[in-house]
């Protein structure tokens, strides 16, 4: 019995830590009938204001198994983890006050929104098919996933275009537009009911920030960044979740080295191993119902005898905030991302602040369409989507950094900030709160 005892303590103790540490997480099969909820939600009670605003009577998204349109991934049941064959999906608005009419194009529904509309045995061609729908219900104006612009908004490939056209005649093919305007319109809206969960998400990739910035996982002068960044993908996979990026964990420190954007978002050196009195740096995103985070945080490494962090550091972290408050105070319905851009690096550096801001929408794509406001870079403005005007219900990734000198290290240093927000007629609220003070490792200091 005492063995057996054992050996059950030590298959505990080997187990990764469980989800109930965390908020909680759904099963799978829980999972996909919230997301089947929430897109049939979605079809429902907001796409015919979204054709309607947009000016599109009818909206066609084409894709072939496993060269999606991102359009479509976001419209398939929870089910179908990629396209069928060739997938159409017709949306038709039916008017005001009577909604939306969709159809499958395809050889079985496309979940329960999608009913199932052409019978191969009956009509072998599928485009032919196609043309009869278009003209039954004779639409002036039909959009197409095609854009310049924005990548989510182009998913429409050449073969599809140009068989389309020829099926369904010149009549119609002169009435094809670009959906581009829907498609953000699609991709950018948060719903009601997402916005109910986006939080608890949002909550789950901080408290795993968290507790990868803390000694549960750190042993300064052992660990490396490249450790703590593998804990972290580990640590999503133990919780059943998925990311949508490699995160990334750099360090600043009282070294000649300085700060360097292409190395710290792209080649970023390797085994750097944490030492006390290192300012760390994370970039780290999940993805959870179709929804995604994208998050950066600071912790610091206290040396021996230290208590809390520096003061020289805590005002470069203000400096952060402050930053954060400047920038998001300049959002209004109507504004394009280059206007708050400009008016907010304005502000920020007459109050005396090194800025550098480049924020973009968050949702079903981690980095999202909608407005851009600003590129690292590019400061002075991003044409195209940097030229596109806020709306609300949209979530944005306010990511940014201060620069901040540090007399006693010698140099200047960024507090690199990500918060994931939500814009609504109240303003610019962070959907799980902020960080407003550098995580410490350990949490609680050694009485001295």
């Amino acid at each position: 019995m005492k063995r057996l005892l054992i050996i059950t303590l030590l298959l505990i103790l080997s187990l990764p830590l469980s989800a109930q540490n965390y908020p909680h997480i759904l099963l799978m099969k829980e999972r996909a009938a919230v997301i089947n909820d929430m897109l049939k939600d979605k079809v429902e009670n907001y796409l015919p204001e979204m054709m309607r605003e947009t000016d599109i009577d009818m909206w066609i998204v084409v894709s072939r198994e496993y060269n999606e349109d991102p359009v479509i991934e976001t419209m398939l049941p929870a089910t179908w983890l990629a396209a069928r064959r060739r997938t159409i999906l017709v949306m038709h608005d039916l008017g005001s006050g009577k909604g939306v009419e969709t159809l499958a194009v395809a050889r079985y529904d496309v979940g329960e929104v999608f009913k199932k509309a052409w019978d191969k045995e009956q009509e072998p061609d599928q485009w032919k098919r196609l043309k009869e729908i278009i003209e039954e219900r004779d639409p002036d104006r039909i959009g197409i996933n095609i854009s310049e612009t924005w990548g989510h908004a182009d998913g429409m490939v050449v073969t599809d275009y140009e068989e389309m056209k020829e099926a369904i005649g010149k009549k119609y093919s002169d009435r094809l537009v670009s959906a581009e305007k829907l498609a953000v319109r699609w991709l950018e809206t948060r719903t009601e009911k997402e916005m109910q969960v986006y939080p608890q998400i949002v909550r789950i990739a901080h408290e795993i920030i968290a507790e990868g910035f803390s000694d549960a996982v750190i042993q300064p002068g052992i660990t490396t960044t490249e450790d703590v960044v593998w804990w972290y993908r580990e640590k999503i996979r133990d919780l059943k979740l998925i990311t949508w990026f490699h995160p990334s964990v750099s360090i600043q420190r009282a070294d000649p080295e300085s700060f360097d954007h292409l190395r710290t978002f792209d080649s970023r050196p390797g085994e750097n191993v944490i030492m006390p009195g290192d300012l760390l740096h994370v970039d780290f995103g999940i993805k959870y119902l179709r929804l995604n985070t994208d998050t950066q945080q600071h912790a610091y490494v206290l040396r021996p005898g230290e208590t809390e962090v520096p003061d020289y550091l805590v005002k470069a972290f203000e400096n952060g905030n402050r930053l954060q408050d400047i920038f998001t105070n300049n959002f209004k319905e109507g504004r394009t991302g280059n206007e708050v851009l400009r008016m907010s690096r304005e502000q920020a550096i007459e109050e005396g602040l090194k800025p550098s801001i480049y924020t973009h929408p968050i949702g079903y794509h981690g980095h999202a369409a909608g407005t851009t406001l600003g590129m690292w870079d590019a400061q002075g403005g991003v044409p195209g989507d940097g030229d596109y005007p806020l709306n609300l219900n949209t979530a944005y990734s306010i990511e940014l950094n201060a620069a901040t000198y540090i007399e006693e290290w010698g140099k200047e240093i960024r507090i690199m900030l990500e918060e994931d927000a939500f814009f609504d007629e109240s303003g610019v609220w962070y959907i799980d709160g902020r960080q407003r003070e550098i995580m410490m490792i350990p949490r609680v200091p050694a009485k001295q």
